[in-house]
Formats: structure tokens, sequence, C-alpha cells
């Protein structure tokens, strides 16, 4: 008896361990899970990430809410150039035979000549006109001559009055002992004389500023004398003077003043 009970005891064991095992060996159905996860963030510290930012090439970028773009337009300025006229000067071409001198006027020493057919271009002119400062084709120094002897293709009075400088000789004395007396309009100047050479001699050279119609006027006028006279009326703005010089073939001295005598003298 006590043994079939032990023998039915194994042989249910052995039925049990065979159902478990085809329970355990067959393929479980999958299960879902859903987790719910609660986190909970404690900020204990600010932490500063630089970042680089590119803003765009037509907007600024704020750092508040809302962005504000501010586009600053630069004019464009436009250079204004005001360009001068130039002009050429007349030119000139010589008629006959004539002397270019040192000054506008025949009181000035000879500097060379000039022949029929000669070119020129006047850079320059005496007040009243009628003397150029020309330049002449194949010389050196321009001189002054007259107009009478010139066809002028231009204006001489586009090119503006001109006084050049006279050469200078140390070779005599300029005069001295100069006096003047006036009677009326008529002025009479006196000088005592400088000795020079015959070869040398020159005379005088006055250039004198005269009042005459109203307008005081450059005259140059050249003495062989010691005394001159000359017309210089009332009337004038401006007061009539003059200069002398000693005249000699190389140049002149220095000029000295004259002692003008005012008007009712």
């Amino acid at each position: 008896m006590k043994t079939n009970t032990l023998i039915l005891i194994f042989v249910l064991l052995m039925t049990l361990l065979t159902t478990v095992a085809c329970n355990v060996s067959a393929t479980p159905e999958p299960v879902t899970l859903i987790e719910t996860v609660v986190q909970t963030i404690e900020v204990t510290r600010l932490v500063e990430i630089p970042v680089t930012v590119t803003p765009s090439a037509t907007a600024a970028i704020s750092p508040t809410a809302t962005a504000t773009s501010t586009i600053t337009e630069t004019p464009t300025i436009t250079p204004t150039f005001t360009i001068s006229p130039t002009f050429a000067n007349p030119t000139a071409k010589v008629l006959e035979q004539a002397n270019c001198r040192y000054g506008p006027g025949a009181a000035y020493l000879y500097k060379y000549g000039l022949y029929a057919g000669y070119n020129a271009e006047i850079i320059g002119r005496n007040a009243l006109g009628d003397w150029a400062y020309a330049q002449v084709q194949g010389f050196n120094d321009p001189c002054w001559v007259s107009i009478s002897v010139l066809e002028i293709n231009g204006d001489i009075f586009s090119v503006a009055p001109y006084y050049s400088r006279l050469p200078y000789s140390a070779l005599y004395n300029p005069p001295e002992s100069l006096s003047t007396k006036r009677q009326g309009s008529e002025v009479t100047i006196s000088w005592g004389s400088v000795w020079m050479t015959q070869d040398d001699y020159r005379g005088y050279l006055l250039e004198l500023f005269l009042c005459q119609n109203g307008q005081v006027i450059f005259s140059p006028m050249r003495s062989d004398d010691t005394i001159l006279a000359v017309i210089d009326e009332a009337g004038c703005d401006e007061p009539s003077s003059g200069k002398l010089y000693t005249a000699e073939k190389h140049g002149y001295t220095s000029w000295v003043p004259i002692p003008w005598p005012a008007q009712g003298q």
C-alpha cells in the first residue's frame, strides 16, 4: 500500500513537470507596457552658453521680443566740377620790317629786328592795346611790338595787360637834381646831366602817368636833353607821377621818382 502511494505521487509529479515545461516552451503573447514618467527639474544655477548669431543682410536682431529693423541710407553725393574755359592767345603775322623793343613804346631800347612774314603769339599788351607783348617764332625771348605792323588773328584785349622788367645796367649813375614846375596843364621836368660815352649814350627814359581826358594814361618818353615839358590835365581821381632812368645801350640804371607838382602849383 505504501509502495503504491509513492508510485502514484511520482506519476503526478512527472505529469505536473511535463505540463509546466510545455507552458514555458510556448511563445508568450506580446505585452504593451505604458509607463508614465513624471520629472521634476530643479534649477540651481544659471549657465551661460555662448551662441554665434549671423545677422541677415537686411534686418538687425533685437534681444527683445519684438525685432526692430533700422535701415540708414547713405546719400549719394555727385561731385560738381567747375571747368574754367581756356582761350587760345591771339596770333599775329608781321607785315613789314620793324623793331621789337624792351617796353611798350618807341621810347624803349631796341631788342631785335622783325621782318615781314614772321609769325608770333601775343601773350600780353599795354593798357591801351596799341603795343603787343609777343613771342616771335624763332626767338627765345618775347618783346614789345607795335600793333601797327601786325596782322592780328583774334582780339588783343583777350590777353591781360603786362609790364615787363627792363634790362638793368650798373655802368652809369641814375639822374640827380630833379625838379619840376607847373604852369596850368604844362609840367616842366629837369634834371642833371649824367656822363656817358658816346657809344653807350641812349639819353634818358621817363615813364610818366599823366592825366588826360579824365584818365591817368601811362606815357613812356625818351629825351636826349635834360629837360622835358609834358601836358598833365586836371580832373583825374588818381594822382599823376613819373620815374626817370639813365639809358645806355646795355640797359637802364635804377629809376628815381619825379617830384610831381600838384594842380595849382
